[in-house]
């Protein structure tokens, strides 16, 4: 249940009454030429107790969906509880961010680095003192994502479905498209939250660099209506179709390099047997057609039509909760297409079996 937000809320030295609204910057660093790195966050309270929501984006720096959805609620001034509070954090990774980069200049994922030390890496003093400032604050959040360079996610919620009460009402009342089974990971944000009593869910939309209008549409309706089912917002906007709820993922992987064509959109349905797309040698010698093993939806896509073996082409959300054939075996038959004025395809089937493991879904060949 939602905790009561104190009388006086208590965030980088400042203190915040209710019926409050503040921006206050956490300082982080310095660059090397000596100008300060600080995190702006934005504090809304209201006169009536309540949950704390935390709204935060850009944990990693290139993924600006997030970013511009957190911007938006504040712009259109959408974030003014009716009770309890509302913390936005439009970017995180500062660092990233001016970069265009998913990790701070280390190299280390923040995302992989909490709870944080403030005597280790950057990535672990930014989640520190997120840690320090932030987690002890906050009931409830929603962590904003996009998919990595050239991979497009559609809009989902992912989250530990069927295993915490709290969890599965916050995400079925953001109704995104798909929401998606996802264990937790160690390092990352949703699993020190967890072990802290606080409930957080991903939503994941589009790709690292390009903004997601449609993404970000939903993520402003979504992130409405979690504020409403908790007391918070007086409306929201109704879905426009039921969230599909999927118990597990598979992504599907390049047997061959080459030239990848998909055949298939983010949010379609394959069948088991469906060709989803295509790798051909870049000299106009062989194609190799590509089935898909299992039967579900295209949530993640690759967009990079230049391919090595093992890249992750697309992301297979299942209905199904128990493993399948399909996880045995190679998940995807490669076919010769037929002949074509423009295609000559010769193909032989590859023998090695050495199973890739993506860390989002099953193992997968």
């Amino acid at each position: 249940m939602p905790h009561s937000t104190p009388d006086q809320l208590c965030l980088n030295g400042l203190t915040i009454g209710p019926g409050e609204r503040v921006l206050t910057r956490l300082v982080i660093s310095r660059l090397p030429s000596g100008t300060v790195i600080d995190i702006p966050v934005h504090v809304f309270r209201a006169l009536e107790p309540g949950p704390t929501v935390l709204l935060m984006a850009g944990m990693h720096g290139d993924e600006v969906n997030g970013i511009e959805t957190i911007r938006r609620l504040i712009r259109r001034d959408l974030l003014r509880p009716l009770r309890g509070t509302i913390i936005a954090i439009p970017i995180l990774n500062i660092y990233g961010f001016l970069n265009f980069s998913r990790e701070v200049p280390d190299g280390k994922d923040v995302n992989r680095s909490f709870p944080g030390n403030p005597r280790g890496s950057l990535a672990s003093r930014v989640a520190h003192r997120f840690m320090r400032e932030i987690m002890p604050l906050i009931d409830y959040g929603i962590d904003f994502h996009t998919g990595g360079a050239t991979r497009a996610n559609t809009p989902q919620i992912r989250c530990l479905l069927h295993e915490d009460a709290e969890t599965d009402a916050l995400a079925a009342a953001f109704a995104a498209p798909f929401t998606l089974h996802a264990g937790l990971r160690p390092g990352s944000l949703r699993e020190t939250a967890m072990q802290e009593g606080r409930r957080i869910i991903v939503y994941e939309t589009g790709e690292s660099m390009r903004l997601d209008e449609a993404g970000i549409d939903l993520g402003i309706a979504g992130t409405l209506r979690v504020l409403h089912y908790l007391g918070m917002a007086a409306e929201a906007p109704a879905p426009a179709h039921p969230t599909v709820v999927c118990l597990r993922s598979t992504w599907l992987r390049a047997r061959y390099a080459g030239i990848f064509r998909s055949l298939v959109q983010l949010g379609q349905h394959v069948e088991e047997g469906q060709a989803y797309g295509s790798v051909a040698d870049p000299y106009g010698e062989r194609s190799v057609r590509l089935e898909s093993p299992v039967t579900g939806y295209i949530i993640g896509l690759n967009h990079m039509p230049v391919v090595n073996q093992g890249d992750a082409l697309v992301h297979v959300a299942r209905l199904d909760a128990a493993p399948s054939r399909a996880d045995l075996v190679v998940p995807f038959e490669e076919k010769p297409l037929k002949r074509t004025e423009e295609d000559v395809n010769e193909v032989d089937r590859a023998d090695d079996p050495t199973p890739h493991d993506d860390g989002h879904g099953d193992e997968v060949w």
